[in-house]
């Protein structure tokens, strides 16, 4: 196992989202995302949020352009809600010959531009989620400004970190061959759930947190399907979770918002108040 955890970032978390506006009333207005870019390439936009701990949250819309048409047949299939994981990496070609040995193919392999190169998995290859891995060695462009009407952000309100995102995955073993042993996540702790399930949390060398959970026993092995995975939860801390649309306390705290009340994405919510 090569060892690349500094050559590896967890950079962010996309959801699949109808407008570009949709990521603003909870995760920006709410839960204070602060706006980092937006942009558009052959028919998909995206919006980039970055939360306290600097984690980022990325929204992709369709643009109907005609161009392409992948997200308009997911939001048909699937709905909105989580998407992708993306990974950036180094060196793209030393990270493909890796996949390639250990038995993945890699899609989407763009390695035309010598200062954006970008590849994918499959999610039936990892483990139930879209993986982009992303080579990026051009000067980043000129920023475009806040879209008009985004929500201001006050410096003296809460808020929130995106500590991590939850994947459930049926194959706990092969997932931890993927993400840690080819991507190179740290294990940075491990446990079980109190249904049964055991978890492998892994980090990059960057805010990002991956919490692989097997998903064999009780309900959410029901709730995974026939699927081999599926991003369960994503994990925040925040000073006044009792404020999140939709919000429900399940245990001293901690606060749950179901999928149907923000994007098709369950939120788990921890008291960060001391």
């Amino acid at each position: 196992m090569v060892d690349r955890t500094e050559s590896v970032q967890f950079h962010h978390v996309g959801l699949a989202v109808r407008r570009p506006t949709d990521l603003w009333p909870v995760m920006a207005g709410v839960l204070g995302g602060q706006f980092v870019s937006r942009g558009s390439e052959a028919g998909y936009g995206w919006t980039r949020l970055r939360f306290a701990n600097g984690f980022i949250l990325e929204g992709v819309h369709p643009e109907g352009d005609g161009r392409s048409d992948f997200l308009e047949r997911f939001l048909q299939r699937s709905g909105v809600g989580p998407h992708h994981l993306t990974f950036v990496v180094d060196d793209l070609a030393d990270m493909l010959d890796a996949l390639r040995e250990a038995g993945y193919d890699p899609i989407a392999v763009d390695l035309d531009n010598p200062v954006w190169q970008e590849a994918s998995l499959h999610p039936d290859q990892a483990h139930g989620t879209v993986v982009q891995l992303v080579q990026d060695t051009g000067t980043p462009p000129e920023p475009l400004p806040e879209p008009e009407g985004f929500p201001e952000f006050e410096y003296d309100r809460p808020v929130a970190a995106l500590g991590r995102v939850v994947h459930a995955v049926k194959d706990l073993q092969g997932a931890l061959a993927l993400y840690r042993d080819v991507l190179g996540g740290r294990v940075v702790s491990t446990g079980s759930a109190i249904d049964g399930n055991h978890w492998v949390e892994l980090g990059w060398g960057g805010p990002g947190r991956l919490r692989l959970l097997e998903a064999t026993h009780a309900e959410i092995a029901d709730w995974v399907g026939d699927r081999p995975g599926r991003t369960r939860h994503l994990f925040f801390s925040f000073d006044e979770p009792e404020y999140v649309p939709g919000v429900r306390k399940v245990a001293s705290g901690r606060w749950v918002v179901d999928p149907d009340e923000v994007l098709g994405t369950r939120l788990v919510i921890a008291s960060s108040a001391r």
